[in-house]
């Protein structure tokens, strides 16, 4: 990457170039990266830069090379001494989303190496970082050479974005959240990818969710999502896959933080097992396992994630990521015991019996917000004790005796709150229903 030069570098010009339609050449964009990492770009600049994208979009050639300067920003990882190879993966949110305490232990169990950086929970989204914290102790912000010793020891390690990787898409992405440009295709894929190339990838698998509790709500758009990060990826060498999945009801049957870890333990332990949630599981695994080598097709890659959840070895991985992260030095059993307790758990019925026809799912991501588990801003803080459990998908029927959802909460207000929204979130009606869409809505693979 060139060395910065303030001389060559006017951030009003280059902004009014892409306000105006043009095009940016690499030189442009590096510079201008490069003086977001250094200081010498406002954040007024870079809000007018973000918008000025978000209106006129970038080419391919554009978002390449934002792309490779947000990743070239930082340190790149690199992995010469592992064993096998290096994957990760990166879910666009949802609501109830635990997939990468799943899937990162069936990998490390498989042989592979999962140096997983992830965010914390902003809106309606939980944020992984936030649901892992929820065991005492955890550290999730190590220096790189800690966090390069854990993946090597270990084969993963859960982090959050360090000062040292991709520092440029830290305050383009803060920036993005104050000027509501956060849903623009070409800034989420520069941000994904610039954080996710740094990490020294033999491949990549994306999560993206498609409904009305993802970031998406439109099929259309996210198919558009899915076709940019493979073309970026394809330009990088990078083997890519990203499976679309429905997000127009829940997941799981929890959504809240510490809820969702006990969830995740009644998985891998065998105990529980949500049907949708283990139906994103086995893909997202298997595309990961297919993609680095692992297994040579489809079909064997599911075996595979079969037999390693059966045999306990994915559950024995969690339990080491705990413990290896400084967290309670217990079995994955005892694990559940440790995590905080709502004050209040009560439940949430409907104004009438009848059948689950629809759940507007970003309603009752908010519901775990309003109850004090979630973010509207990056500064709140998180009680991990709260949200909700047994979460009524589409088609169940629910009436007196078979609530909505359970309400965990800290206190009479934010469950008088978070109740109205919960109820407000769901359409009930007397006929029976068909749950409407396939779990896995489809997939775009670049190797």
């Amino acid at each position: 990457m060139s060395q910065y030069d303030p001389k060559n570098l006017i951030p009003a010009e280059l902004i009014r170039k892409k306000r105006d339609g043009q095009l940016l050449d690499e030189d442009d964009i590096r510079s201008f990266v490069i003086g977001i990492r250094n200081g010498h770009v406002s954040s007024e600049q870079i809000a007018a830069f973000t918008m000025a994208v978000w209106f006129r979009g970038l080419n391919t050639d554009e978002q390449r090379n934002l792309t490779f300067a947000i990743r070239d920003s930082g340190t790149t990882l690199q992995w010469p001494d592992l064993s096998g190879p290096v994957v990760d993966k990166h879910s666009t949110g949802g609501v109830g989303d635990m997939v990468s305490f799943l899937a990162g232990p069936i990998l490390a169990a498989c042989g592979a190496y999962v140096p997983m950086i992830s965010g914390r929970g902003l809106g309606h989204t939980g944020g992984t970082l936030d649901k892992l914290e929820s065991f005492p102790g955890i550290n999730v912000t190590p220096d790189i050479a800690t966090f390069r010793d854990w993946v090597k020891q270990r084969g993963l390690a859960i982090i959050g974005q360090t000062p040292e990787l991709a520092p440029a898409d830290r305050r383009m992405y803060a920036v993005r959240d104050a000027t509501a440009t956060v849903d623009s295709i070409p800034l989420i894929v520069s941000s994904i990818l610039g954080k996710k190339l740094c990490e020294g990838l033999d491949a990549l698998v994306l999560d993206i969710k498609v409904g009305s509790g993802a970031f998406m709500p439109e099929l259309e758009k996210a198919r558009a999502l899915a076709s940019e990060i493979c073309a970026v990826t394809q330009s990088a060498s990078l083997p890519c896959s990203a499976v679309l999945t429905d997000m127009n009801q829940p997941m799981a049957w929890t959504a809240g933080n510490a809820l969702e870890m006990r969830e995740v333990i009644d998985y891998l332990v065998g105990k529980d097992r949500n049907p949708r949630l283990h139906e994103i599981v086995l893909n997202i695994s298997a595309e990961m396992l297919r993609l680095t080598g692992l297994a040579d097709s489809s079909e064997a890659a599911i075996d595979l994630v079969e037999q390693t959840l059966d045999s306990g070895r994915a559950a024995e991985e969690f339990e080491a990521l705990i413990i290896g992260q400084g967290g309670p030095q217990e079995s994955i059993e005892s694990l559940a015991q440790l995590l905080p307790e709502a004050d209040i758990v009560r439940p949430v019925y409907s104004a009438r019996p009848g059948y689950v026809r629809r759940v507007d799912l970003k309603v009752l991501g908010m519901s775990v917000v309003a109850l004090g588990g979630g973010r509207k801003v990056a500064s709140d803080s998180i009680d991990h004790s709260v949200g909700l459990a047994r979460v009524a998908e589409v088609g169940k029927q629910v009436g007196p005796d078979e609530p909505l959802v359970m309400i965990h909460a800290a206190d009479e207000s934010s469950f008088e709150q978070a109740s109205a929204m919960v109820v407000s979130a769901y359409t009930v009606g007397t006929e029976k229903v068909t749950v409407p869409d396939p779990v896995i809505l489809g997939r775009e693979t670049v190797r």
